[in-house]
C-alpha cells in the first residue's frame, strides 16, 4: 500500500523524497499509468526544475508532492507542508493583495496583529512595496504572479512547489520574474521544484533538471546546470544546453510515438 507522510519525519534530510512513486487512475476496462516508479530527492536549498511534454505527468507528481492526491504506489516524504503555486494566480478578487497574503498568515496561525506587519514585508520581498491595498483588478498579470508568490512564502513552507506558474505571461515579464525568482530563492534558502515545458526557462532558473519521459512518466535523465547565476534565457552555456537538453526530449516524444 502506498504511504505519502504529509508531514515529514523528524529527521529529514531532504526537503522532499520520492521512493518508487507510481500513479495510475481508473480508465474503463482498467487503469492507465501516468507515473511510474520515480524516485528523486530535492537537497534542502536546492532548486530543480522539472521538465518534460505534456501530458507526461509532471503536474500529477507536483500534486501528489503537495499532498493534494496520493500515490498509487510508493512513498513521499516532505520537510514539513510544501507551498503550492500555480499557473493562474488564484488570488480572491474581492481582497486586496494584502489581504490575500494575511489569508495564508491566518492559515498558517499568525496572530491578527502580526499580519499586516508580515503582509508588508513581504511584498516588500517580491517587489511590490506599497501595494497592499491594491485590488486584483489593479494589478498586471506579472503583479498578480509576484502577490501569488508572496501568498505562497507566508506558509513559511521550507519546500515551494510551482507549476509552470511564469507561463501565460509575456516574454518580457517572465524574464523579469525568472529574475525576481532566483534572487528571492537565494534570499530566502527555500528548496524549489519547479515544473515547466519549456526546456529554457528550466535551464535558466535551476541548479538540476529533471526530464521526464512521454507517459508513463518515468526519469529519462538529469542534468546538473552548473552556469553561475545570474543567467540569462539567452546566454549562450544556457542556450548551448538547452539544445542538449531538447534533442534528448525530441527523442522521448518520438520514441513514444507522440506528435
Amino acid at each position: 500500500m502506498a504511504t505519502t507522510l504529509a508531514e515529514a519525519a523528524e529527521s529529514v534530510d531532504q526537503a522532499a523524497r520520492l521512493e518508487h512513486v507510481s500513479k495510475s487512475f481508473p480508465v474503463p476496462g482498467g487503469r492507465q499509468l501516468v507515473l511510474d516508479d520515480i524516485s528523486l530527492d530535492v537537497a534542502p536549498g536546492e532548486f530543480v526544475t522539472l521538465l518534460g511534454a505534456s501530458g507526461c505527468g509532471k503536474s500529477t507528481l507536483l500534486n501528489l508532492v503537495a499532498g493534494l492526491d496520493e500515490p498509487t504506489d510508493g512513498a513521499i516524504t516532505t520537510d514539513g507542508r510544501p507551498a503550492l503555486m500555480f499557473q493562474e494566480h488564484a488570488l480572491f478578487p474581492w481582497l486586496t493583495a494584502g489581504k490575500n497574503i494575511e489569508l495564508a498568515l491566518k492559515l498558517r496561525g499568525v496572530a491578527k496583529r502580526d499580519r499586516r506587519d508580515r503582509a508588508e514585508e513581504l511584498l516588500e520581498l517580491v517587489r511590490l512595496k506599497g501595494s497592499y491595498g491594491k485590488r486584483v483588478h489593479e494589478l498586471s498579470g506579472g503583479m498578480r504572479q509576484r502577490v501569488a508568490m508572496a501568498r505562497a512564502l507566508a506558509q513559511d513552507s521550507r519546500l515551494l512547489l510551482m507549476d509552470e506558474p511564469f507561463a501565460a505571461l509575456d516574454a518580457i515579464t517572465r524574464d523579469l520574474l525568472h529574475d525576481e525568482l532566483t534572487r528571492i530563492w537565494a534570499e530566502t534558502g527555500v528548496s524549489v521544484l519547479f515544473v515547466t515545458h519549456n526546456v529554457r526557462e528550466a535551464v535558466r532558473l535551476a541548479q538540476r533538471v529533471v526530464l521526464l519521459s512521454s507517459r508513463p512518466g518515468r526519469i529519462a535523465r538529469e542534468w546538473t546546470v552548473d552556469i553561475p547565476q545570474p543567467r540569462r534565457i539567452e546566454d549562450a552555456p544556457v542556450a548551448e544546453l538547452s539544445r542538449e537538453i531538447t534533442e534528448v526530449l525530441r527523442g522521448e516524444i518520438r520514441r513514444h510515438g507522440q506528435h
